[in-house]
């Protein structure tokens, strides 16, 4: 196993159970001890984890994010049920704008594997952008801008203006936190900027996010909740979300929920 798989494991455990222990990860990565404390403290140094006796502890900020490898493993079977409803919204022929998210990869992967034909897919996602090159009929449009490494995002001004510069009929994507009166947030101010350019790039908006990010607050606010048509997400929301929805006229879909 390479070193930085290695890290991401540990990382995907401390967000499981907020601790690990030396001893349990040398047995389970089949390593020395001493090759885990250099781990945790290369972590330490980065401000991810706080070492302790024969560990490390999370570092509790509410704006760390998992590398983007991990967070792509999280929930899978969820984004994937996601990223079906999403995917059946999606006609022939259509235009669309896709962020740079883990969620989204699933929605791209869900339009190749059904067929779809004729599609222009705009996005500012460099995995996306390989995940779709070769799909014969589709016309795949890159945003510019700087990459953001740890989201293999395209960010900044440039992103901003290139996503700006279309309209499609249809735009998908999700976000680190959703709160009724703080609305959509994201933990990265660029992140936020260019889903907001998305959103003005769009006819219909799609929110797809997973029934763990209601409730949440992030770093830097993309919008208020109205500006999007449907949430989509992994299971029914609390009735009291149902009928926030309800009362700003956006469809909530979930697996197993109505879709008329």
């Amino acid at each position: 196993m390479l070193a930085v798989e290695r890290k991401n494991r540990i990382i995907e455990q401390l967000h499981e159970n907020k601790r690990v222990v030396v001893s349990d990860l040398s047995k389970q990565f089949g390593v020395s001890g001493e090759t885990i404390r250099r781990d945790l403290e290369k972590l330490d140094r980065e401000g991810i984890v706080t070492k302790s006796y024969g560990g490390a502890v999370l570092t509790e900020e509410f704006s760390m994010e998992m590398p983007f490898g991990v967070r792509r493993r999280k929930n899978a079977p969820e984004k994937r049920e996601m990223s079906l409803i999403a995917a059946s919204f999606v006609e022939d022929g259509d235009h669309i704008i896709l962020d740079a998210s883990s969620t989204s990869i699933f929605i791209a992967k869900a339009l190749r594997e059904e067929g779809k034909k004729g599609l222009t897919v705009i996005t500012n996602s460099i995995e996306i952008g390989l995940e779709i090159a070769d799909v014969q009929g589709w016309d795949v449009i890159c945003s510019g801008g700087s990459m953001k490494q740890e989201y293999y995002a395209l960010v900044g001004p440039r992103a901003v203006e290139g996503l700006s510069a279309f309209y499609a009929e249809k735009a998908f994507l999700s976000c680190k936190a959703l709160d009724m009166r703080r609305g959509i947030t994201e933990g990265s101010e660029l992140l936020a900027q260019t889903k907001l350019a998305m959103l003005g790039s769009a006819r219909t908006k799609y929110l797809v996010a997973d029934s763990g990010k209601f409730g949440q607050i992030a770093f830097s606010k993309v919008s208020d909740i109205r500006e999007v048509d449907c949430v989509i997400t992994d299971s029914r929301p609390a009735d009291a979300w149902m009928e926030f929805f309800g009362g700003l006229g956006i469809r909530c879909l979930y697996p197993g929920g109505e879709r008329s």
